[in-house]
Order: C-alpha cells, then sequence, then structure tokens
C-alpha cells in the first residue's frame, strides 16, 4: 500500500506565484497542497481547519509575516514542519527564519530547483540550507569568536551532544525518546537543530561527525 502524500500548506501574498509553487508540488506523487493562503495570519486560520504536514510561508507578506506566522505555528501547530520562502539572499532573514522554528529557507530564484529536495529534507526531519546560508552560519560563528564573545566547547547544546550519540550509536527516534524521557518530537527537533549547526544532511554526515568529535568510538 503507497504511503498517502504528504500534505502541504502554500501561504504566499502573490496568487500567481502560488499558482506556479502548486504546479511544481502536485506534480510530484508523494507531495499534494491541500490549502492556499495570502497572508500569515490567513494561514494559521486555515492550519486550525485543515490538517497538513508542511508549511511554506512567504517571509514578506501582509498583516502578518512569514517569520511572525511561523512562530506562532510553533506554538499552535508544532506537528506542522515550516520552509521559508525569500526572494532574499539576507543572512539575517536567514538566521530570523530558523529562530523562528523554520527547518528551511529557500530562495524563490532557485525555488523551481530547490523547492522539492528543501520539502523532502523537511519531511524527513532534516534541515534544508542553500549554500550560501551554511557559509552565513560559519561565518557568524567565526565572528563571535573573533569578537571575543563567550563560545560552548562545542556549538551543541548538552542535550543535542546526548541525541547526537545515540543517533550515531544506531538507536531510532522511539529508542531515543524512551532513553532520555522525552518525547519523539522532541528528539526529532534536536535532531534538526542538530543537522542545523553542522550543516550535515543525514544520519551518516552525523554519525561521521560524532566519530571525529569523540562521542562514539569508530
Amino acid at each position: 500500500m503507497l504511503a498517502s502524500p504528504a500534505r502541504i500548506l502554500l501561504a504566499d501574498d502573490h496568487a500567481l506565484v502560488r499558482s506556479g509553487l502548486r504546479m511544481i508540488l502536485d506534480a510530484e506523487p508523494d507531495l499534494t497542497v491541500v490549502a492556499e493562503a495570502a497572508d500569515g495570519n490567513e494561514a494559521l486560520d486555515v492550519l486550525d481547519r485543515t490538517p497538513a504536514d508542511l508549511a511554506i510561508l512567504d517571509i514578506a507578506m501582509p498583516r502578518m509575516t512569514g517569520l511572525q506566522a511561523a512562530r506562532e505555528m510553533n506554538r499552535r501547530h508544532p506537528h506542522v514542519r515550516i520552509l521559508i520562502l525569500s526572494m532574499y539572499d539576507n543572512e539575517q532573514y536567514f538566521f530570523e527564519a530558523l529562530k523562528a522554528g523554520a527547518s528551511g529557507y529557500v530562495l524563490k530564484s532557485v525555488a523551481d530547483r530547490d523547492l522539492l529536495e528543501a520539502c523532502r529534507a523537511t519531511l524527513r526531519g532534516e534541515p534544508f540550507l542553500y549554500a550560501g546560508a551554511v557559509t552565513a552560519l560559519i561565518r557568524d560563528y567565526l565572528h563571535r569568536a573573533r569578537q571575543g564573545d563567550a563560545l560552548p566547547e562545542t556549538i551543541l547544546t548538552p542535550r543535542e551532544e546526548e541525541v547526537l550519540k545515540l543517533i550515531a550509536e544506531g538507536f531510532s527516534t522511539r529508542e531515543i525518546a524512551a532513553t532520555l524521557s522525552i518525547s519523539a518530537k522532541t528528539v526529532d527537533r534536536h535532531r534538526t537543530n542538530t543537522l542545523a549547526k553542522l550543516g550535515l544532511q543525514d544520519r551518516v554526515a552525523l554519525t561521521r561527525y560524532a566519530i571525529r568529535a569523540g562521542l562514539i568510538e569508530p
């Protein structure tokens, strides 16, 4: 039996943009747009009525921006993954998107190339960061180090290190949740944050990092 396609909420204040993105998404057997919205406030209202797995939010919308909607969405619908869609290749917007709880940041200029990959990565609980975003993360970290700002010995929190170690040892999300007495959703969030911070894409890369960092034996 085939799995049901992932349900997507698409929010952009330009109907033509929504139409074009919907054509790209609906052409894929594993993805389907179940609702549209013209601003962040409408997106939240729609989500209250229509279940979705992923919300794609334009960063600049009237009434309520994509960033504002993402923050509220994380509070009201924490199970929904979020992608920010933006025409701005701007580090500040990118960092704000991460802080708002987004799992990825997609540039509109290359949405036809990156959007499908971004959707699938986000639905797997992995971050999607375009190349410039990874560079920005590294640049920001190095800048804070040069400024003498207090930096932890690792960019991961102790809990993220615990989750990383168990992932690298082959534990499933359910097993990690039981071991650490946290929910599976919390495990997924720690995994997503860890991948984003390290600029990695999958479990294999995480395992290699854990070995290099001395968290597990090779």
